[in-house]
């Protein structure tokens, strides 16, 4: 009987250190770590340079710094929950795949967003956040102006010597070449600054040639 009496008294103390947050302290938590999400937020949203932009994503990443800072917040003052809870998520296995290498960046800031705001270190989380946006904007400004792109053309082999001296020029790398029975595929890597684009002209106007297809190419 002693022993049950002492279980209820340990559970007991658990829950008074848990009880120990105060409301307003799970409050300041909770904002401070929007304000970090809305900072991750706006990063994403504003100069994303990926293929195609996920609001869903965006979403995601203010949800997980959120959730994760609920879970350090409730974690924080039992060993014994923590061990716990470390169990019960080690079980949970994501099975969507992250296209863009980016993405896993910006997904592990609002992971560390979580980690640091629940576990009190706010001003470090506030700095670190501010720090991490800034670095990310310079190097997305700075970044050179040359865009990569993929030229496809699909030509007639009486268009061939025309279409090669175009691509010449543009100072491109040969990616694939297909040839059919009467017309050949040409698939070419380039960088190129702008929008105009006077080659896809030329190349319209050259008789035997199809179509000429310009892609941003992202590596995806």
């Amino acid at each position: 009987m002693t022993e049950y009496v002492d279980e209820i008294k340990k559970l007991m103390g658990q829950a008074d250190s848990l009880s120990s947050t105060t409301p307003y302290q799970i409050a300041a938590c909770l904002t401070f770590t929007l304000i970090c999400a809305a900072i991750i937020y706006c990063v994403y949203r504003f100069f994303y340079r990926g293929a195609c932009y996920s609001e869903n994503f965006a979403v995601l990443l203010v949800m997980v710094a959120v959730i994760t800072a609920m879970i350090i917040l409730t974690i924080s003052s039992s060993v014994a929950l923590s061990l716990g809870t470390i169990g019960a998520l080690s079980i949970i296995r994501f099975r969507s795949a992250i296209k863009d290498p980016l993405d896993v960046g910006f997904l592990f800031w609002s992971v560390v967003v979580g980690l640091t705001t629940g576990a009190g270190m706010i001003p470090f989380a506030l700095i670190g956040s501010v720090f991490i946006a800034v670095l990310y904007i310079l190097m997305t400004l700075l970044r050179t102006s040359r865009g990569t792109y993929l030229l496809l053309v699909r030509y007639e082999d009486k268009a061939a010597e025309e279409v090669l001296k175009t691509v010449r020029n543009l100072h491109g790398r040969m990616k694939n070449k297909t040839t059919y029975k009467n017309e050949t595929e040409l698939t070419v890597q380039i960088r190129y600054k702008g929008l105009d684009t006077p080659f896809l002209d030329t190349l319209r106007k050259t008789d035997g040639v199809s179509n000429a297809v310009l892609v941003e190419f992202t590596g995806e």
